[in-house]
């Protein structure tokens, strides 16, 4: 009758010792070795933007951002693949805040540049690829053409005679020498 009692203490110990040691969880899946290293959130997720996979590629970023922290490389890398994905506000908010934490970050400038210029603001736009051009002395051809870009289209949006003529209806009419008439359609 005694060993009853003693069997009940003495069997979750012996139970207790058949289980494998290590960090081994219910939900791993068999064959992983949950103690290895992991690899870099970031390059998984710059593979993933690669191959066109930019939802993997942002929850890939995500990780990284909750393993590393919250840092310029994780933001500009977010923002990227929010841009990626059409979410051109939060890219633009992301990426103004990496340039927050570093306003040198030559990816963030580049990739604010191309939101801004998918929004329509091609001026602030250019600014930011000449900063991005300015910190990356002239080296990335990318950051070139977006630049080049940014002025054709900043310069054509303030010169646009029609933008001119739909807004206001003003026109500069040259009469003789040094004499101009603005005239207007009223």
């Amino acid at each position: 009758m005694r060993l009853f009692p003693l069997l009940l203490v003495l069997f979750p110990l012996v139970l207790l010792g058949c289980t494998p040691s290590g960090d081994v969880s219910r939900n791993a899946p068999f064959g992983v070795d949950s103690r290895g290293e992991a690899v870099d959130g970031l390059i998984v997720g710059h593979r993933l933007m690669e191959a066109q996979e930019y939802e993997l590629a942002l929850k890939s970023y995500y990780r990284a951002a909750g393993e590393e922290g919250v840092t310029v490389d994780t933001l500009s890398a977010i923002g990227s693949a929010n841009l990626a994905l059409g979410r051109l506000g939060q890219a633009e908010k992301i990426l103004r805040r990496a340039l927050e934490i570093d306003p040198t970050f030559v990816p963030a400038m580049n990739n604010l540049g191309v939101v801004l210029m998918e929004q329509g603001n091609f001026g602030e736009a250019r600014v930011f690829f000449q900063r991005a051009f300015a910190q990356d002395s002239g080296q990335t051809d990318s950051i070139r053409e977006n630049l080049k870009l940014a002025i054709a289209q900043s310069e054509a949006s303030v010169y646009d005679g029609v933008q001119e003529q739909q807004e206001g209806g003003f026109r500069l009419v040259r009469q003789e020498k040094g004499k101009y008439v603005l005239l207007t359609e009223l």
